[in-house]
């Protein structure tokens, strides 16, 4: 492991062209070029990235490191590190940003310079929450991330944007502030038991607690994630923000917001309170299954193309909460891994819902049809996409969906059995969707005209991890080895608990 200070430089270059951005906001092109251009020089560190010496996270340790004292009368540090879990996260992060600026690129009109502002900054905030290791600055950083998103949605959003906005700031200030409280409270039990207070969170992992204050804080700590996730029933703000945000804000919902919530399950809520995070598997599965299914569900009745893909968000991701409570290093893999596939795939899928939109005006599936006829390029690269959601193999989703429902069936084989009928649910409501767009006769007569080169550089990084991802994850899985272990084998008392699965 090394100490350095690229990871900083990783961290604030998008916030650094955020605020350039908003200083040149009188013209909207250089706005544009600048946002990109700070966008891609952030992609292209984290890429080189890769080219670190990573013997130390194949061992479970860190790759880079950065440790500061900040605020050292309350114990906060600036505290930084990157391992291969985090290292994927923020390459998604990193390219998902590129791409939200190259498909607002002619979608934003109207504060262009405010618009990228919140979008790179936003960037920042998604990064921060996957590098640190101290929880003051884990929940800085948490808090950041929404700020942005409420004014994405608010400011150009579609018609129902200040209900959409309102709905996802209530739901996110509920959770954010008991976990506030309970980190807080977390902090004094530390505290007073060594007299060392410190928001570490390798120190505040060791914390012996009782049953019923472990229990408590966990609780807190889970609902503020699970609401991000987001995991049945506190599921309900995300369609009403996908559908009304732009397409940008449903790209970094779906693939960078909600792995977020995700992340910290498995990075901080498990390893802090391990006997409440085993005491509550079977809820979480049961959590899980039920929105694998219910969402489904819920899919097969929209009329909407853009809330049909965001029901399909809630069924994904309760499959990625399936694998983190099973807690083994198969189904642990396949979660980080299915994180990273949903957030490629869904996020293709918004975007190329946008690039129908820009065309017809409507996201309504009663005008859609016949769409293979008038665009080729584009309706192969929808069912390539689309085929993917499903799990088809060959294509990235099959391998993270296989190893998350092998490792749970060995584990508990009445979930996997479930797990997996969930999953051919999913295929129903997709395919509803690939048919009723580009099959049959055209159903309205819109001006269409197949992809342009922008839309073309936009989709092309996404086909490709399809693509590599799903004939080849042996490296991905490779990186994630090391770090998930670590993770699982934690402090020893994360197995005392003798439920299923790693627990």
């Amino acid at each position: 492991m090394a100490d350095s200070s690229l990871l900083s430089v990783i961290l604030f270059l998008p916030l650094v062209g955020a605020v350039t951005a908003l200083a040149l906001r009188q013209n909207a092109h250089t706005c544009r070029v600048v946002s990109l251009v700070f966008a891609l020089a952030d992609l292209g560190m984290v890429v080189s990235l890769f080219f670190l010496d990573l013997k130390g996270n194949a061992a479970g340790g860190w790759i880079l490191a950065e440790d500061r004292s900040w605020i050292g009368s309350i114990g906060v540090r600036y505290s930084l590190a990157l391992d291969g879990i985090s290292l994927l996260l923020i390459s998604l992060t990193a390219l998902l940003g590129v791409l939200s600026i190259l498909v607002s690129w002619k979608q934003v009109e109207e504060k262009v310079g405010l618009f990228h502002f919140f979008i790179l900054s936003m960037q920042t905030g998604i990064i921060g929450v996957f590098l640190a290791t101290d929880l003051f600055l884990f929940y800085l950083f948490w808090e950041l991330q929404v700020i942005p998103m409420f004014f994405i949605i608010g400011i150009w959003g579609h018609s129902g944007r200040v209900f959409a906005t309102v709905k996802f700031v209530m739901f996110s200030i509920a959770g954010s502030l008991l976990m506030l409280v309970a980190l807080i409270a977390l902090v004094m039990l530390h505290g007073a038991q060594t007299g060392n207070y410190t928001f570490s969170l390798a120190e505040l992992a060791g914390l012996p607690l009782s049953g019923t204050v472990e229990t408590l804080l966990f609780s807190a700590f889970l609902l503020a994630f699970a609401i991000k996730i987001p995991l049945f029933p506190v599921h309900t703000w995300l369609p009403d923000a996908h559908t009304e945000a732009p397409t940008a804000g449903s790209v970094i919902l779906a693939g960078l917001l909600l792995k977020t919530g995700a992340y910290a399950v498995l990075r901080f809520a498990f390893p802090l309170f391990p006997r409440a995070a085993a005491a509550s598997v079977p809820v979480l599965i049961v959590l899980g299954l039920t929105g694998v299914f219910y969402a489904s569900w819920i899919a097969l009745a929209q009329r909407d193309m853009k809330r049909l893909v965001a029901y399909s968000s809630i069924a994904h991701m309760g499959l990625v909460v399936l694998g983190l409570a099973i807690w083994n290093a198969m189904t642990v893999s396949g979660a980080v891994l299915q994180m990273i596939n949903h957030g490629i795939t869904t996020s293709a899928l918004f975007i190329m819902v946008g690039m129908l939109d820009e065309r017809t005006h409507t996201r309504e599936l009663a005008r859609m049809g016949g769409i293979w006829r008038r665009m080729p390029v584009f309706s192969a690269l929808f069912l390539l996409f689309a085929m993917s959601t499903v799990g088809l193999p060959g294509l990235n989703n099959f391998v993270g969906e296989i190893l998350i429902l092998v490792g749970v069936f060995k584990t508990v084989p009445a979930a996997g059995v479930v797990g997996f009928f969930g999953i051919v649910f999913t295929l129903v409501y997709v395919l509803r969707l690939v048919q009723e767009t580009l099959y049959g006769e055209p159903r309205s007569e819109f001006e269409y005209w197949d992809i342009t080169g922008r839309e073309a550089a936009v989709l092309a990084p996404l086909v490709l991890a399809v693509l590599v991802i799903g004939f080849y994850p042996g490296p991905v899985l490779d990186l994630l080895q090391g770090p998930v272990h670590s993770v699982l084998d934690g402090p020893a008392k994360m197995a005392a608990a003798g439920l299923p699965g790693g627990w």
